[in-house]
């Protein structure tokens, strides 16, 4: 899960949040989730963390989820990532759902001032 947030971080993700939800849902472990300021680095965070953890020998189980809805999902399995446009991030409020599970350190993120 850090080489996830690694890889995020490296496309320059904004407010990169992961969640140990193990004790809350069967579906997985963690929660990666992260925003994007604009389609292109939408698609490129997508497109680094499918490529990358290919690379790494990770098998990506599914992915849902284009630009234009503004959220995608890449399921490994035991790590779930949710890249988000920051306006669906805001509506759909995952941070706020999951908010009672622990918080992972990925390290550092930048988060815009509102």
């Amino acid at each position: 899960m850090l080489r996830i947030g690694t890889i995020a971080a490296d496309y320059k993700a904004i407010d990169l949040r992961a969640y140990d939800v193990r004790d809350l849902t069967l579906i997985a472990d963690s929660f990666v989730i992260c925003s994007a300021a604009s389609e292109p680095q939408f698609k490129a965070i997508a497109n680094g963390i499918r490529d990358r953890m290919k690379k790494a020998g990770v098998r990506l189980l599914r992915s849902e989820g284009e630009p234009r809805g503004g959220w995608r999902v890449l399921d490994y399995g035991i790590v779930i990532v949710h890249i988000f446009r920051e306006e669906a991030r805001a509506f759909y409020d995952l941070d706020g759902l999951w908010g009672d599970a622990p918080a992972i350190d990925l390290g550092s993120s930048e988060k815009p001032e509102r």
